[in-house]
């Protein structure tokens, strides 16, 4: 006999989230139309809660309301552990996430040192250039003093004009 999830789990006292669990662990297996075999339940669960009821009410009908508000009680504690198991759950993931965020910027910060490192080179071998250049430019200027002196204004070379000046 198949009956639905929510049947099922009023049955045997339990959550429809442990038989959704159940059910996609393979512990435990649904029909085409998304019910479940009696048999399976009893299977993984044993007799169902109503059964068992329904046989300590014979045996022992003092005990029933106690019963009762065991199960009651046992199915609200089914019911918080799957909430923190969840909550745990959600939390590992978000740990995951996080390092895998840190993971990324620390390639981030590794290329851009990589980066600033080939930027600093360039400019150090830029700045090298320039100095060739002027210690050049005055060791001209210094090798030809008499020129100087003999050219006017008119026909004197213009100096160029340098960016660190």
């Amino acid at each position: 006999m198949n009956i639905s999830v929510t049947k099922a789990a009023k049955e045997w006292g339990i959550s429809r989230t442990t038989i959704y669990r159940k059910v996609s662990d393979g512990e435990l297996s649904r029909t085409a139309d998304k019910k479940i075999d009696t048999a399976e339940m009893l299977r993984v669960f044993g007799e169902p809660l109503s059964k068992k009821r329904t046989e300590q009410s014979l045996d022992s009908p003092h005990n029933t309301h106690l019963d009762s508000q065991t199960v009651q009680s046992c199915t609200e504690l089914e019911h918080q552990l799957e909430l923190e198991k969840l909550k745990n759950e959600h939390l590992r993931q978000q740990v995951s996430d996080q390092k895998q965020l840190i993971e990324n910027y620390q390639q981030q910060i590794s290329q851009l040192n990589k980066t600033l490192d080939k930027a600093n080179a360039s400019i150090h071998d830029f700045a090298q250039v320039r100095l060739l250049e002027f210690k050049q430019l005055s060791s001209d200027d210094e090798a030809q003093p008499e020129q100087k002196s003999t050219m006017t204004p008119a026909n004197a070379p213009k100096k160029k004009k340098r960016w660190f000046f």
